[in-house]
């Protein structure tokens, strides 16, 4: 086959679900296959890893967007005799005037289902073209069989032999690291003098970071040891309200927000966590946990949606409209070195289940079932 690739997104979008999903399916695809011919649509620099003896980049620009996706895809589609073209950013592009086999990835649903918890901009957009998106896609690739549950349920004329599921996996970085040396390496940088606990995942109110929040600071008089939740990450709109709601609670010493967090630290910030936490409303998959279970990490993380999935048994899953549910957990794995012990090892073992080769597989064998369809 002759398959092209929406990869813009790897630069479009480093640094978030979209940029790193592109990024490790693409190079994952160029390692396994060796048959088929890749054109790889791009924008910026970091290239030259993604050149292959079956792959050829197609640069692009970043501005124009709309010229590219409307009238410069199709066409070299069309002329190039482009058996699948994929376009791994929720379908965003995809219009009429694709005459060829197309495939998009839609990651998830939020902007139906909760949407008061996306941008103004991006619900509009995503809401007024996912109907034309889903219809005329030939196949659909999603992350997670709930992804896949939701996608019938909105759009319940498509066949379901129309959507695959290829789940996500944590980045090689996520692993088991010295746990003394991580642990001191935090304390210092951010002037602690107690074991942390984590969240890393966004403030967005589907994130249900509030509760969390409120959760420990109920429970802090409980613990055997005085601990600090850190909440990592960039401080906008829900987070500052956050930040400033912290201010008035009891225990407001032991709760950190961290800012910004470069990608090379996450490791590290996980590994020295005594627990992990993520008590979200919804998921298309749920990277964060996988991450944590990589690195050995204890989690504490929602029964719903995708993420028990995930999860699976080796982690400890609460209903996250219950704060007392989230309360009794984390005094219980708190308190428990045991239980801790446990459940890093048995989310580590979990967690190999997940690998982007894997995804890479899932993801050609779709393409061929979808060619032949």
């Amino acid at each position: 086959m002759k398959i092209s690739i929406d990869a813009r997104g790897i630069n479009l979008y480093n640094g978030t679900g979209i940029g790193t999903y592109t990024e490790n399916l693409v190079i994952e695809l160029l390692n396994i296959d060796k048959q088929n011919e890749y054109s790889l649509f791009w924008t910026g620099t970091d290239y030259e890893r993604f050149k292959k003896d079956n792959s050829k980049i197609i640069f692009t620009s970043k501005k124009h967007g709309g010229f590219y996706e409307n009238y410069y895809f199709p066409n070299f589609i069309n002329n190039n005799n482009i058996d699948i073209h994929h376009i791994p950013q929720n379908g965003i592009g995809l219009c009429d005037n694709y005459k060829n086999n197309c495939i998009v990835t839609i990651h998830d649903l939020i902007p139906y289902i909760l949407p008061d918890t996306t941008g103004r901009r991006y619900l509009e957009r995503f809401l007024k073209n996912m109907p034309s998106i889903i219809d005329t896609a030939k196949g659909i690739l999603t992350v997670s069989e709930y992804s896949k549950k939701d996608i019938l349920k909105f759009f319940n004329h498509i066949p379901e032999e129309k959507v695959f599921v290829t789940p996500l996996a944590a980045n090689s970085n996520f692993k088991p690291l010295d746990k003394n040396y991580c642990k001191n390496y935090i304390k210092e940088k951010f002037n602690l003098n107690t074991p942390y606990i984590l969240y890393i995942g966004g403030f967005s109110v589907r994130k249900n970071a509030k509760e969390l929040i409120l959760a420990f600071d109920k429970i802090f008089k409980d613990l055997k040891e005085p601990h600090t939740l850190l909440l990592a990450g960039s401080l906008k709109d829900e987070g500052m309200k956050l930040a400033q709601m912290v201010e008035n609670l009891p225990n407001k010493n032991n709760i950190i927000f961290t800012g910004f967090i470069e990608d090379s630290l996450l490791p590290v910030l996980y590994n020295g966590a005594e627990a992990f936490v993520y008590p979200s409303f919804y998921e298309g998959f749920g990277l964060p946990p996988l991450e944590a279970m990589s690195c050995m990490t204890p989690v504490i993380t929602s029964n719903v949606t995708s993420i028990p999935e995930v999860a699976g048994d080796a982690c400890i899953l609460i209903d996250p409209s219950r704060r007392q549910d989230l309360e009794e957990s984390l005094v219980n794995l708190l308190n428990n070195n045991s239980l801790k012990e446990t459940l890093s090892k048995k989310g580590y073992e979990r967690s190999l289940k997940f690998s982007w080769r894997e995804t890479a597989i899932k993801t050609l064998s779709a393409y061929e079932k979808i060619y032949q369809l």
